[in-house]
């Protein structure tokens, strides 16, 4: 117990730890603004990639693949979105429920069309399904993959 509180508690810590001996290192009398702003933007990298992790979890039902995406969407998880799918299983069907994720900006709609236009390139149906309201507001926006002729662009 007491390691697995040590571990949370240093996993959780460490990246302030590390803003502030960054904005330590970096204070110089002149130049606190300085030391300031690289505190700030190593916290914000630190921070995006903490939250970018995105769990996808597949199911194979008979001729059909399900697929729950859990976490946020964004540009920071995107690569890994698009790479966990394996487009020449064979599945006639592919539903991607998002119940448990959110769609955050552009890349990630743009994610999605690539997902849903490559299994089509497979002759695979896919269904998105379970998006929140402004989730699907944004898909519903700049997705192209429901078009006729749709190719992959960025948004």
């Amino acid at each position: 117990m007491v390691d697995k509180i040590k571990q949370e508690w240093f996993s959780n810590t460490r990246a302030d730890v590390l803003a502030g001996i960054v904005v330590a290192l970096a204070l110089i009398p002149e130049a606190i603004a300085f030391s300031i702003i690289a505190g700030v933007i190593l916290s914000a990298v630190l921070f995006v990639a903490k939250i970018s992790k995105i769990k996808l979890y597949q199911k194979v039902e008979g001729s059909n693949l399900l697929v729950n995406v859990e976490g946020p969407l964004f540009f920071a998880s995107v690569e890994s979105f698009v790479n966990a799918f394996d487009f020449t299983a064979d599945a006639k069907s592919v539903v991607i429920n998002f119940s448990n994720a959110k769609v955050w900006d552009d890349s990630a709609v743009d994610a999605i069309d690539k997902v849903v236009m490559k299994y089509r390139e497979y002759r695979t149906n896919v269904t998105i399904k379970g998006l929140d309201s402004t989730s699907k507001r944004l898909v519903d926006k700049l997705a192209v993959y429901h078009r006729s002729n749709a190719k992959p662009s960025a948004h």
